[in-house]
């Protein structure tokens, strides 16, 4: 049976107009989810980590979907997705990159970092609220997630 729930968002995002774009659109988009913003690689690894300022769960839980920007400071976003799909706590959340670039080197290096979609940020709003309710749609609604701290033995893996 398919559980229904309200996954919690993480956006790693630098850019404050980017921001604001993301926070507008999921809120015209009725996006029900709620959100956290880190603004570098760094802060995110701490979010996901529980450590620094981030040390509180109820404050920053795990989120169900990381919406990554690859331009970043301190760490950039493939670093950051290498990290969190080499955790056996973080790797089976969906990381969306959502970025304005388009070159194929960072496509490559986002899906061989075992990222769950490449979404380019389209520059227009009207488009780039449609690119929201679409993902929003997707992982919150129609993607089927992985329960969160429960790992099940598989058979015939070991």
């Amino acid at each position: 049976m398919m559980e229904s729930r309200i996954i919690k968002i993480l956006i790693v995002e630098d850019n404050p107009d980017d921001i604001d774009i993301t926070q507008r659109a999921l809120k015209e988009a009725r996006v029900i989810n709620k959100f956290w913003v880190v603004r570098d690689g760094q802060e995110a690894l701490d979010f996901l980590q529980h450590k620094g300022k981030y040390q509180d769960h109820s404050t920053s839980p795990k989120p169900g979907l990381i919406l990554l920007d690859i331009n970043l400071p301190k760490l950039n976003g493939i670093e950051v997705l290498k990290v969190i799909k080499q955790d056996p706590e973080l790797k089976r959340i969906p990381v969306v990159i959502l970025t304005v670039s388009k070159r194929d080197e960072d496509i490559f290096r986002s899906y061989d970092g075992d990222c769950n979609s490449f979404i380019q940020k389209p520059v227009n709003f009207e488009n780039f609220l449609g690119v929201i309710k679409q993902v929003s749609l997707y992982w919150g609604l129609l993607n089927i997630i992985s329960p969160n701290g429960q790992e099940k033995q598989i058979q015939g893996t070991e």
